[in-house]
């Protein structure tokens, strides 16, 4: 028992302290994750998986498959498929068919791998998983149009390539048993039929509960969990394999469902996703041997390439064909296919059950896709920024602001950010504020940016901060709250309130970072507006230090953000003052030289409108 507590944490030490430097470096999680179980496995020999959980190795995995799976589905709303492209829809059909047949074909002529292993490895090596494309989109900082493809393809893409190596797997194991064929296409369909059909009611029974009030908000996690759990054992002691399935079609279900929990349940999932994932990627590259890794030959080299240089083009440049892409885009998303995580976890699933089944070969998924992973995020990630910027679909500079709601003082705000060349958007309900920021050419959206419509109608991905600037200081609190997960807290403020445990406010767990160490509000920023206040922009040399900036600062002067020599933004808030060195711009809101904010003028009636 001692011995496996030291493993179990030395996998979590190893899984998540991975995950940890590859967002702190800006690597690919996976990678390093990967790295770290060949170490500890076959070149350390801290850990030995089969030795380790003996009978227990196979049903782990297992379960954290199926738990990755149910996530994956969960991402999967039919009603998205209506706002995305014509492209995206043709890389799915007829797109995957032709990728798996592809694949197929290279894994068996290139590797060496029998037709029925090929064919379910093809399958797997469809999916484009989003939780390796969308930081490298974000990276990469690609135009709208091939972003939004290639994200969606990702998320589209992500449970079929699994269900497809279900599918197969399912047909192997009825045609071991020596079934004709009609018996094993008719089982084979009755099997899948029925696990649909216990993913769907169980889907339909949490779905009920949760709306219903059946199950307190403090257990549905938990109950949710072991759901899934539960639905992947009922379903595979029935017919074994089909939970995968089956948990796929319980989360496609309740993501289908309308139900209000959605968010809540797609996070937790995903905690719970990235620590499985952390733990099955080491767990998996520590049961490879150094005979598989050394083993690696021409014939691997070639599939890899094959997979990059003439799998993908053919799939993209054939699917794509009418469909009203330019040749630009269509050639950088010919280049662009990382897999990932659901990949690798899949791959080695089936590996195990396929030598169980007698497919000795099934023991090659692992180290294969391993290299196909490791070879397109290499080579992918470090290509996509330069490729972009050769075709022009790469956006200028860094991932820009967004802020929410079009005040007269947000709108010079965002002026000043275009001069600046940041990239600026302002979202807000009413097309009459918007006038002030459509007249200054300023790029804005018309609608709420709370609204699940958002997503799909505008890219996310091209801000790196959210400031949310309403004259309702809880509605600031609330898309702060709403976007803190995606955007990380760090990179979201507001204004208005104050950092404190005063009844009166909204509980500083719910609010962004509140800008302006004096707390200001609109009302207050609004004032000091039209009494004559403006932005500064003030860069610091070696001949104008920042003491020299400090003496001719006005003493009500309050420094808003700094931009880094490097592109990026540094905002102050009222805990933080950001770090100023040679070559940083500091943009500050300053009072006019004869005044300060005393007596202002009426504003217009558009600005007495601060609520959303």
């Amino acid at each position: 028992m001692d011995n496996l507590l030291y493993i179990l944490a030395l996998i979590g030490f190893l899984g998540i302290g991975s995950q940890w430097l590859a967002w702190k470096f800006q690597l690919p999680a996976i990678v390093l994750m990967s790295l770290a179980g060949i170490v500890a496995g076959p070149l350390l020999g801290l850990l030995n998986p089969a030795e380790d959980f003996g009978e227990f190795l196979s049903p782990i995995i297992s379960a954290a498959v199926a738990i990755i799976l149910f996530e994956g589905g969960l991402t999967l709303d039919f009603r998205e498929l209506k706002h995305v492209g014509r492209a995206v829809r043709r890389l799915v059909f007829p797109g995957v068919p032709i990728a798996w047949a592809l694949g197929a074909v290279a894994a068996y002529y290139l590797v060496g791998l029998s037709w029925p292993v090929a064919i379910l490895f093809a399958g797997i090596l469809i999916v484009t998983g989003p939780t390796v494309i969308t930081p490298m989109l974000r990276q990469a900082n690609l135009s709208a149009r091939p972003r939004t493809i290639l994200k969606w393809e990702g998320i589209v893409n992500d449970p079929i390539g699994a269900l497809l190596a279900v599918i197969v797997f399912e047909y192997l194991v009825f045609e071991k048993a020596g079934d004709p064929l009609l018996q094993t296409v008719l089982w084979l369909t009755l099997a899948f039929l029925l696990a649909a059909l216990i993913g769907y009611v169980f889907a339909r029974v949490i779905v009920s509960l949760f709306k219903s009030g059946g199950v307190p908000e403090f257990l549905k996690a938990p109950v949710l969990l072991s759901a899934v759990l539960a639905c992947f054992g009922i379903a595979d002691a029935i017919e074994h394999e089909t939970g995968l399935l089956a948990v796929t079609a319980m989360g496609i279900a309740i993501a289908n469902s309308g139900i209000a929990s959605i968010n809540e349940m797609r996070r937790f999932k995903e905690n719970i996703t990235i620590i499985l994932v952390s733990g099955v990627f080491v767990v998996l590259t520590a049961t490879l041997s150094l005979d598989i890794l050394t083993g690696l030959d021409w014939g691997f080299a070639a599939f890899v390439g094959a997979i990059l240089f003439l799998v993908r083009p053919i799939t993209v440049w054939i699917s794509t064909l009418g469909a009203g892409l330019p040749w630009r885009d269509t050639l950088l998303i010919s280049w662009i296919a990382p897999r990932g995580i659901v990949a690798v976890a899949v791959s080695g699933f089936f590996a195990l059950k396929l030598q169980e089944l007698g497919y000795l070969d099934g023991a090659q998924l692992v180290p294969l896709s391993f290299a196909i992973v490791f070879a397109t995020i290499l080579a992918h990630g470090f290509t996509v920024k330069k490729l972009a910027q050769m075709l022009g679909l790469a956006t200028e500079g860094h991932p820009g602001a967004l802020i929410v709601n079009a005040s007269s003082w947000s709108v010079e705000l965002a002026k000043l950010m275009k001069s600046l060349e940041i990239p600026v958007l302002i979202a807000d309900t009413s097309w009459r504020r918007l006038k002030r920021a459509r007249l200054e050419n300023i790029p804005v959206y018309y609608g709420e940016i709370l609204s699940e419509a958002t997503e799909h109608q505008l890219d996310l991905n091209q801000f790196g901060s959210i400031i949310a600037a309403s004259g309702n200081y809880a509605y600031n609190a609330l898309v702060s709250t709403e976007f803190a997960p995606e955007f990380g807290r760090n990179n979201i403020f507001q204004i208005g309130g104050k950092d404190s445990d005063d009844s009166h406010e909204v509980s500083h767990t719910l609010k962004g970072r509140i800008i302006f160490g004096a707390g200001l509000g609109l009302e207050d920023l609004l004032k000091r507006h039209y009494a004559g206040w403006t932005f500064q922009k003030t860069r610091i040399t070696e001949k104008f230090t920042l003491e020299d900036y400090k003496t001719k600062l006005h003493a009500e002067t309050d420094i808003l953000f700094t931009l880094k020599k490097d592109g990026k933004l540094s905002f102050a808030t009222g805990a933080d003052a950001p770090k100023i060195e040679d070559g940083d711009t500091i943009i500050s809101y300053a009072p006019p030289a004869n005044g300060s904010a005393a007596a202002a003028p009426q504003k217009p009636e558009a600005d007495n409108k601060t609520t959303p």
